[in-house]
Parts: structure tokens; C-alpha cells; sequence
């Protein structure tokens, strides 16, 4: 009988914990609706399960030519590991729908 236990690998068996990645991101295909032109764009979006508000990158909301509006203040963006997100602080917003199947934000 083998007392190897069942973490150790067999000579030429790979460990399958080391093989499978977790799953880290979600990303989902919505589409975002301009409010003043009523514009719809299809676009993957990642979903994010302790974000508290919708947000969008600099280079979206510039491909697509939403106008900005001025935040009264400045919103810190921090990744799961508590750092400061390397896209620095939130300083504008847009105004637009969200729809996801029968879902509207």
C-alpha cells in the first residue's frame, strides 16, 4: 500500500490543483444606452460583485463619445487586494442605461 498522501504527486501525474485557475473575472455582453441621443452600444461588461456603482473607463467613454459631467467629489477606485486602481481617482460621470436581458440599470 502506498502511504504517499494525496497532495504529494505521482512520478509524471501533474497536481490538477495546479493546473485549474480559478475563476477571477466575469465578463457579460450588455448594452449601454446613451441618455441624451438614446444611442444603444453593444459591449462586453465585466461583472463585479462588490462594485457599489457603475463605472467606465476613460478610453470608453471617449471611443464612444458619452458627454462628462464634472464630479462635486473625487471617487477613490480600490482593487480587491485594497490598492488604489491604477486608473486613479473617478472624476467625471455619464448618464446612461444599462440593460442586461430583462435587467435595467
Amino acid at each position: 500500500m502506498d502511504n504517499r498522501s494525496s497532495t504529494q504527486n505521482i512520478k509524471g501525474v501533474k497536481d490538477v490543483r495546479r493546473i485549474i485557475k480559478p475563476l477571477r473575472e466575469v465578463w457579460i455582453q450588455v448594452e449601454v444606452e446613451k441618455i441624451d441621443t438614446y444611442e444603444g452600444i453593444f459591449v462586453k461588461a465585466l461583472l463585479d460583485s462588490r462594485a457599489t456603482e457603475l463605472f467606465a473607463n476613460k478610453r470608453f467613454v471617449k471611443k464612444w463619445g458619452f458627454k462628462k459631467k464634472k464630479l462635486a467629489r473625487l471617487i477613490q477606485i480600490r482593487n480587491v487586494d485594497r490598492t488604489n486602481n491604477s486608473e486613479g481617482m473617478v472624476m467625471y460621470k455619464i448618464e446612461y442605461n444599462l440593460y442586461y436581458k430583462r435587467y435595467i440599470e
